[in-house]
């Protein structure tokens, strides 16, 4: 669904950040330090408070909640402490010994847990490090009562393609994270979610997670968060463009 590698007309857009970091291959390392730096110390913590600030006022009361892809479990952590009602248990497909809250292992496909295990299910920044997202979408449905809570991208706008890609690089090739680049456009979010039976509660793709002047590269409308709800119980879904 969508091609990773395009922009929003189709035209095919290089590794850009790769080029980028190559053109001086003896400073690659150093530019990369500095980066990862910058990232670690500044926007990880800045996208873990504005993200469980999201989740926190979205979520219902007294929730089993399933973070798929819960990496260094701090955004989990902060969402507990948040919403204390909240239980929240990890699971990944990279173990890290420095995880914030109870994790498990999985394949990357298959979820270890029954059908209606849990109430929702989270993924923050997940489906797009995955070759065919819906797959693990499904899955997601299937552990899950009623609620699946998302963050992802929507690949709209100039250069988001490319754009992507190097927000991609710099946050998670120094974890060993999957990179497919597979970024889908707001239409293709819709469609899956018809054909999954989700219905938005909740859109936004206002998600601050970049300061000025960042913003204006990093931001713009390439980030979404969203509740959807499994089975339509008729509320009034709540979007924000």
């Amino acid at each position: 669904m969508g091609d990773p590698g395009s922009d929003d007309h189709g035209i095919g857009v290089p590794a850009f950040s790769d080029q980028l970091l190559c053109e001086h291959p003896w400073d690659k390392k150093e530019a990369m330090k500095i980066i990862d730096r910058i990232h670690g110390d500044y926007v990880h913590q800045r996208r873990v408070r504005v993200l469980a600030d999201f989740f926190a006022s979205s979520l219902p009361q007294d929730l089993l909640v399933l973070d798929v892809g819960c990496g260094d479990g701090l955004l989990a952590r902060a969402l507990t402490r948040a919403r204390p009602d909240l239980k929240i248990v990890g699971v990944d497909v990279l173990e890290r010994p420095d995880c914030a809250i109870a994790m498990t292992s999985f394949d990357g496909e298959t979820l270890p847990f029954d059908e209606g295990e849990f109430d929702v299910v989270l993924m923050a920044d997940v489906l797009h490090h995955t070759e065919e997202p819906i797959c693990l979408l499904k899955e997601a449905k299937r552990v899950s009562k009623r609620w699946i809570a998302l963050k992802d991208h929507t690949r709209n706008g100039f250069l988001a393609g490319v754009t992507l890609r190097f927000m991609d690089k710099v946050g998670n090739s120094r974890h060993g994270v999957a990179l497919p680049h597979v970024y889908w456009s707001k239409e293709e979010w819709t469609r899956a979610f018809q054909e999954l039976c989700l219905t938005v509660q909740k859109w936004t793709n206002k998600v601050s997670l970049y300061p000025w002047p960042g913003s204006l590269l990093f931001t713009r409308r390439l980030h979404f968060c969203a509740l959807l709800e499994i089975e339509n119980q008729k509320m009034e879904p709540e979007v924000q463009e």
